[in-house]
Order: C-alpha cells, then sequence, then structure tokens
C-alpha cells in the first residue's frame, strides 16, 4: 500500500471513532472509554510510524516540506501528551469529555494539514514506487509500534 494512502486510512479510521465518541451521549461512559482506548491505540502506532518512517523520507524526498515535518513533530508532541493523560482519567471525571474534545480539536487540525498542505508535495517528490515501498515499511513497522504513548519519540522532543 501507498505510504500516503494509508496515513489517510489511519486518518478516516481515527475520524470514524472520534464520530462515535461523539454521537455516544453523556450517558455512556463505558463506551466513551472503550472508544478512547481505541483512539490511543491508533494514534499512537500512527504517530509512531509516522515519526519513524515518513517523516524521514518525506524531509529526504521533499527538503521543502521539512517546516511542516518539524510542526507535525510538535503537534505530534501535544497529542501524545494528552493520549497519556486520557489512559489515566476516569469517563466519570468531568474533565474527561473536555480533554477528548481539545484531542479530537487538534488531531483534525493535524490531518487537516498534513492531507491538504503537504502530502501532496511528498506524492510529488516520492512517486508511486517510493511510496509503495514506504507503505511496506511502515505496515511492517506498526507491528512493532508501542502501547503507551510516551514511547513515541516526539513525547520528549
Amino acid at each position: 500500500m501507498d505510504g500516503i494512502v494509508l496515513l489517510r486510512e489511519d486518518h478516516k479510521t481515527v475520524e470514524k471513532l472520534f464520530k462515535e465518541f461523539e454521537r455516544a451521549g453523556d450517558d455512556a461512559r463505558d463506551r466513551k472509554r472503550e472508544i478512547v482506548d481505541r483512539v490511543i491505540e491508533e494514534l499512537t502506532a500512527h504517530a509512531w510510524i509516522e515519526e519513524r518512517i515518513f517523516y524521514p523520507a518525506a524531509r529526504e524526498a521533499a527538503p521543502e516540506t521539512t517546516d511542516h515535518v518539524l510542526e507535525s513533530v510538535e503537534e505530534h508532541h501535544a497529542v501524545v501528551w494528552m493520549l497519556s493523560e486520557l489512559q489515566k482519567v476516569d469517563p466519570s471525571d468531568e474533565r474527561f469529555d473536555a480533554k477528548m474534545t481539545v484531542l479530537m480539536e487538534n488531531v483534525r487540525h493535524h490531518v487537516e494539514e498534513e492531507e491538504q498542505d503537504w502530502f501532496p508535495e511528498v506524492r510529488k517528490a516520492m512517486g508511486r514506487n517510493r511510496l509503495r515501498e514506504l507503505g511496506a515499511r511502515m505496515e511492517e513497522a506498526r507491528k512493532k509500534a508501542p502501547k503507551d504513548p510516551l514511547d513515541v519519540p516526539s513525547a520528549h522532543e
């Protein structure tokens, strides 16, 4: 699979989970916990493969995207810390929904910038074959992705 297509599929998966969370209702604490746990798993693996594989390849192939990549790493930093907090917050805590709302806003902004502002530049610079090779590496790396958001490199940068 093409590396950019893989990342877009991840984005769609997470957006679907966000919408489920938004529709769950105020009293659906157990369901919200399940959704948040899945979001944590998905976003941790996604951030890890982006930072370990996609971002370095993007910077190499399309040096003009360096500022976008650096900004994305900083956005990841904020997201993985929010994820680590959400792991510990009980769904009955009055801050649970608020934390998830802020996470969703941050991730949606991040996705929009990636998909609209710089994925097209990376696609043009890399071409189909290189993106397929990159996608295969990313799929393989996902199997080794950490479960703890604070194990993503940007958590400590």
